[in-house]
């Protein structure tokens, strides 16, 4: 895959800069608490330059949640094509989906649940998201694997990350301390995870 220019890369730079200046003015006061001139304050651009990237402040706080899964699936990109890719896969999630990644992505579908307006754009970002890295995988698993591999691997990965961040699985961040005792961490939900999937069952 092609590697973004300096002009890509600087747009993306000013775009994940926009996004976290919201997301922690919604963490702070809520999403009803500030305004875009807050956000463009905090972050040090202009009001022009952050419509150049969002239609509103609820699309910059969702966007802010899927970078982790992005730079995972970069991640990918450079792994051996030697390797099986469900070892791949899983070797770039434990290393990717840092705890930061995660409570940031558990935190924005939180605030979607309290605040009704932001919902559409954290299920817009996860569409596109969903989309853009299952063909990124494809092109990760290029001819070695069949396509229908390939979308049900995909479908099981995503569903599975989906589950323990919505909490339909009782997973526990580091520093979480709203979950039950019995919970297990995220490394080892992975390794239960990729487990049933090697095994099937």
């Amino acid at each position: 895959m092609t590697r973004p220019g300096l002009r890509e890369m600087k747009r993306e730079a000013t775009a994940q800069a926009l996004a976290e200046a919201a997301f922690d003015l919604a963490k702070a006061h809520g999403l009803d608490g500030f305004v875009i001139d807050d956000v463009t304050e905090r972050a040090g651009y202009s009001r022009r330059t952050f419509a150049n990237h969002y239609s509103c402040k609820e699309a910059a706080v969702a966007a802010v949640a899927y970078s982790g899964i992005d730079a995972a699936v970069s991640a990918l990109e450079d792994v051996s094509g030697d390797v099986p890719l469900l070892d791949a896969i899983h070797g770039v999630l434990r290393l990717q989906l840092t705890t930061e990644t995660l409570s940031r992505m558990r935190e924005v579908i939180r605030l979607s649940r309290e605040f009704p307006s932001l919902e559409p754009y954290v299920h817009h970002v996860q569409h596109r998201m969903r989309l853009e890295a299952e063909q990124r995988l494809r092109s990760v698993a290029a001819d070695r694997y069949p396509p229908t591999y390939v979308s049900l691997l995909f479908g099981a990965l995503y569903g599975m990350v989906s589950a323990a961040l919505e909490g339909l699985v009782d997973v526990r961040l580091p520093g979480d301390t709203s979950s039950s005792p019995g919970s297990m961490e995220f490394d080892q939900f992975l390794d239960v995870a990729f487990k049933h999937l090697r095994t099937g069952f």
